[in-house]
């Protein structure tokens, strides 16, 4: 089920993401690490471009949509779902003007920061684990040999993590890469700590 593995695959470098980010704030809070306002942007900018711009869109398309069609059981969940990625545009706002807020006023604006952040870290975390746990079972259950089909084409021909989209466009962020050199600039024991964040 190539859908289910690059799915997989996708949560959990979003994890990674969110995870890198809470122990920076957390290693800053402390005083223990300078910010690199930077890298927080180039990561709040990852959360934007990846899981809300190509990772969301390619569930409505292959998974709920079709699983709407073959069985109810999963309604309630998938109208959340719905809703969720509908508003993403302006889930990222707020993380956007709030990290950008930081780096304009580091002493003024780091706890409104985190506590953006905070908030956009819980809601992927119930996100993820209610997908994971109450639809793609369902999915598992309902979807009919056609349905794995055009859910793994669907999947592979928009897979930015493989860094060999089968339909690759002009402009397209490489977001293996991307990921790749967030990590890198991470601080330990998150990252390699590689130094401050270049883009390019």
């Amino acid at each position: 089920m190539d859908a289910m593995r690059i799915l997989m695959d996708e949560h959990q470098s979003l994890a990674a993401i969110i995870h890198a980010i809470r122990h920076m704030i957390g290693e800053i809070g402390a005083g223990r690490l300078q910010p690199d306002h930077k890298l927080l942007e180039a990561m709040v900018h990852y959360l934007d471009a990846y899981p809300e711009k190509r990772h969301h869109p390619k569930e409505d398309e292959f998974l709920f949509g079709p699983l709407r069609a073959r069985t109810h059981d999963a309604d309630a969940a998938l109208d959340k779902f719905e809703a969720e990625h509908a508003d993403a545009e302006a889930r990222i706002a707020v993380l956007e003007a709030a990290v950008k807020a930081y780096a304009q006023d580091p002493a003024g604006a780091f706890e409104a920061f985190k506590t953006a952040f905070n908030d956009y870290a819980a809601f992927y975390r119930s996100h993820m684990m209610t997908e994971e746990r109450e639809v793609l079972p369902l999915i598992r259950k309902h979807f009919t040999a056609e349905d794995w089909d055009r859910a793994n084409a669907g999947f592979i021909a928009d897979d930015p993590l493989s860094g060999t989209r089968a339909t690759a466009k002009a402009g397209e962020e490489d977001f293996a890469q991307i990921f790749s050199k967030l990590v890198a600039a991470a601080p330990a024991p998150i990252g390699f700590g590689a130094g401050p964040y270049k883009a390019g």
